[in-house]
């Protein structure tokens, strides 16, 4: 039998752990320190990474570095762990969400419950994984992937570098979306002055002249979700529990660990967590309500101290 999540939401988020070597130094001004066959001497396991400063869609502020990532799922009503794992910093978010949630599945129920992460972790497979396998619903914002937003009417139509609305012209439709054709409103004109752009799509030569455009609207759950509404942002606003869970697993100073390789880091990161749970529960029998936060901080001080 196997056990059942209490909240019912759980929260996924990789925090980066820099591996133990000069190419991490912010004094190292090595042009190649940065390069994927550059790999460090002292630690053959680590990976290149990149770690953002935020999560935010126009963030544009991001750093390489070379290490692991520890990725770790939560309770988002608790704020506990559930499971952790690390990784080399190269292997993506996304990579590692379903695998996990598998091993987890396995030994912890969790069946119809509410998934949360941040905009890494939006991929359909992810969103099928969670609606199809788990029964649950996923709350993860969308990722635009540097797409630019098209210049549309109210009605939906296209306008284009002319400032001309696009003429809707047949749609396309496929298992998991549909495609939508927009044409040039002129491609009919015999006038080579009638378009006030002169685009050289409309000096194309072809019968239809002129630009052509797609709208592609998805018809799967991930395109499903109403992101703006009520419902989805209380629901996201409990991500921040991973947020808050990281920041006192960070106060262990894990987050640049002075030992190398992989076996050796994924072994002092699982005791950093262990240590975490082990405060929260001390926490707990000591009926304090206090944030578990200064007891980890204390925790950290003791352990910087020589034996």
């Amino acid at each position: 039998m196997t056990a059942s999540i209490c909240s019912q939401a759980i929260s996924l988020d990789a925090t980066p752990v820099f591996a133990n070597t000069k190419h991490n130094n912010p004094k190292s001004f090595s042009k190649n320190k940065f390069k994927k066959d550059n790999l460090p001497k002292s630690d053959r396991d680590c990976a290149l990474g990149v770690h953002t400063a935020s999560n935010s869609h126009n963030e544009k502020k991001y750093e390489f570095y070379w290490g692991y990532k520890n990725h770790v799922l939560v309770d988002a009503v608790s704020g506990l762990p559930i499971f952790e794992v690390t990784k080399p910093a190269n292997i993506t978010d996304s990579g590692v969400t379903i695998p996990l949630l598998k091993d987890v599945h396995g030994w912890f129920s969790l069946k119809e419950t509410d998934f949360i992460a941040d905009k890494g972790y939006d991929t359909k497979a992810i969103y099928n994984f969670v609606h199809d396998e788990l029964q649950g619903h996923a709350f993860i914002p969308l990722n635009l992937r540097g797409t630019k937003k098209k210049n549309q009417l109210t009605a939906g139509n296209i306008i284009c570098d002319a400032g001309l609305a696009m003429h809707k012209d047949g749609r396309q439709y496929y298992p998991d979306r549909i495609k939508q054709k927009f044409t040039c409103p002129l491609k009919n004109s015999k006038d080579d002055e009638a378009c006030p752009f002169n685009h050289i799509h409309y000096f194309n030569g072809k019968k239809n002249r002129g630009c052509t455009r797609y709208i592609i609207t998805g018809t799967d759950y991930r395109a499903s979700i109403n992101r703006d509404s009520p419902y989805f942002k209380s629901i996201y606003s409990l991500r921040t529990e991973s947020e808050r869970y990281n920041a006192r697993w960070k106060n262990l100073d894990l987050e640049k660990p002075s030992v190398r390789n992989i076996n050796s880091i994924s072994n002092l990161n699982t005791i950093g967590h262990i240590c975490v749970l082990s405060t929260a529960l001390g926490a707990v029998k000591n009926a304090k309500d206090e944030s578990c936060v200064k007891f980890t901080k204390s925790l950290s001080k003791l352990m910087k101290e020589p034996a």
